[in-house]
Parts: C-alpha cells; structure tokens; sequence
C-alpha cells in the first residue's frame, strides 16, 4: 500500500505530519520516534529522518491532491494522533484542521474529538458503536452464515480441536501452536461474540508470523492495512490503535496498555512490519483461512509474498 505513494510526495506528506503534530511545545518523543520509524521502513527517505519544516494544512493540500495519498495521510496521521498522551485539544484542533483541508473524515476524528473535549466514557461509547459495525465486517467467511452467540459453540469447537490432527508445519497445526503459546481457549470452547472474528485474526497473526504482544497487535493491524488499505483494514488500525495505544476500549486491561508505541523497539516494529505488508502480493487477512487449514504454511506465505521478519527473535514474532 504505502510504496503507491508518488515518490514527489513523500516530502510533502512528511512535512504535513510533522506539522500535523507540532502542537504544545513540538511533537512528543513517541510521535517522533513513529515517525521516524515510518519514513525509514516505508519511505526509505533516511534524509527526512529528525525534524523537517512543518507543511500546514492548505499548503499540504495544494501538493496532495490525489484522493489515495490524502486518505493515506490521514491513516499515518491517525497513529501519530494518538501517540500523545495525555491527548489534547490543541493537536485535536490541529488534525481536524487537515482533516478540513483535505476532506477527509473518519470515526477516528470524532472519538478523538470526544476524548479530548468530553473524557474516556464518550470515547468509548464512540468505539463501542464503532466495533459493531467494523467487526462483523472481519469474521472468519466460512462462519459468517452461523449466528454470532455468547454460548459455547460444540460444532466450531469441535472443528478447532481437530487442527491438532494436522500434520505439523500446516496452517491449522500452526494455529493450535499460537494458541498453545499464547495460553489461549480454542474459539468455540467458550461463549464469545468474537469468536468467529477470532478464527480470522488470529489465523492472521499466524500466516504474518506475528504474536499477540501490545505491540505485535498494533503492528499486525499496520501489516493487513499496508497490504490493502480498504476500509475493513482501516477499521483494524483503528480498533487496534483504541485499544493499545490510546486504551479507552472500556476495559481495565486496555486501559493499561496506553501507550504501547512508546515501549522499547515498538515504534521500529510498526515500520517494519508496514514495510512487510506493503511488499505482499495480495492481502491474506479476509480470505477463506479455514479452507487454508489443511495446507503448509511456508507455502501459503509463499503464495501471499510474506517475508521473514527483520529478527524473527525479538519476541514478536514466531517464524
């Protein structure tokens, strides 16, 4: 997704999402080091590294006229936004002063906006209506026919406990390993509303060789919209950035994961892991996993065009 961006325009979009930022005294440490990050992995513009001339907002969309590029903007600025913490009015004020000037728009802008003038409760009212709409949008195809329940579900448990079965180095035997690992419950096992989008994530995490760290989360939702920017990979990012960056999903665990970004090698993470998405040859995270199941992994990331991680020992990644 990001290597689409004309190479003219790295500059500008760089200049504008430090401007972007450059509110209350200048950007913090953790939005540089995420930008920073990004202009290195997905860029390759090491030049543009460390503070650059700010480009306002009307000066940003004379340049980025291209509806692509401004959307991408957004999406790069979306993670920069909510790595200030406490967050504040004034780089509220300032995204949506972009946001007007390049017409974009997106539920982020209105949680945020409501974070910031109204506190955690709205926000995650915001999210809550947000989730259900984006995340029947992300369950597992081969389910979306069965209805969604909070009662233990035999038939899918069933099907998950057979993965075992496979012969190793499979995707399915691969997935009941993650779930070994992670010292997580099979979907189906137990009543959950998520379990079908379960089945589809986490399939994901595996085929991408990423683990369920705070900041694996963050990169792997980085990696799905980096292969295709569509809005079902938006509505990830976003969730994703909700619940581990600027943890006001609604929960005492999300709470306390704010922040994640600023964590050692987190912020060089997402730009690696936004540099492997975007060098897929297609994107793995909405098709049919369970049909994926039976067949070898290292073939089926052949055939996606998955990379191995730049250090597939650093805790993040299983590989």
């Amino acid at each position: 997704m990001p290597r689409s961006l004309d190479a003219g325009l790295v500059e500008p979009v760089v200049r504008g999402l430090w401007g972007a930022v450059d509110v209350d005294g200048g950007p913090t440490d953790e939005q540089r080091a995420v930008l920073d990050a990004l202009v290195r992995h997905l860029w390759h513009r090491d030049d543009l590294v460390g503070q650059v001339e700010p480009l306002g907002p009307a000066d940003v969309a004379a340049v980025v006229v291209d509806p692509v590029a401004r959307r991408r903007f957004h999406e790069v600025l979306l993670t920069l936004e909510v790595c200030r913490h406490p967050l504040t009015a004034a780089q509220v004020d300032r995204v949506e002063a972009y946001g007007a000037a390049l017409n974009f728009e997106g539920p982020d802008l209105q949680m945020l906006r409501d974070l910031a003038d109204h506190g955690v409760g709205a926000a995650a009212a915001d999210f809550a209506r947000f989730l259900g709409h984006n995340l029947s949008l992300r369950h597992e195809p081969a389910l979306r026919s069965r209805p969604v329940s909070t009662e233990p579900e035999p038939e899918l448990a069933a099907q998950m406990q057979a993965l075992a079965d496979l012969p190793e180095g499979t995707v399915g035997r691969a997935l009941t390993d993650f779930y070994g690992r992670a010292g997580l419950t099979l979907p189906g096992v137990q009543g959950s509303a998520m379990n079908h989008w379960f089945v589809a994530h986490d399939t994901t995490h595996v085929i991408a060789g990423i683990e369920p760290t705070g900041p694996g989360e963050i990169a792997l939702s980085a990696f799905q919209m980096a292969m295709d920017d569509n809005d079902v990979n938006r509505g990830a990012l976003l969730a994703s950035l909700v619940v581990h960056e600027a943890g006001f999903a609604g929960s005492a665990s999300s709470a306390a994961e704010a922040g994640t970004l600023a964590g050692p090698g987190a912020a060089e993470l997402l730009g690696q892991e936004m540099e492997r998405g975007s060098a897929c040859s297609a994107d793995f995270s909405l098709v049919d996993h369970m049909a994926l199941f039976p067949r070898p992994l290292a073939e089926v990331r052949e055939e996606f065009g998955v990379a191995a991680p730049a250090d597939p020992c650093d805790g993040h990644h299983c590989w």
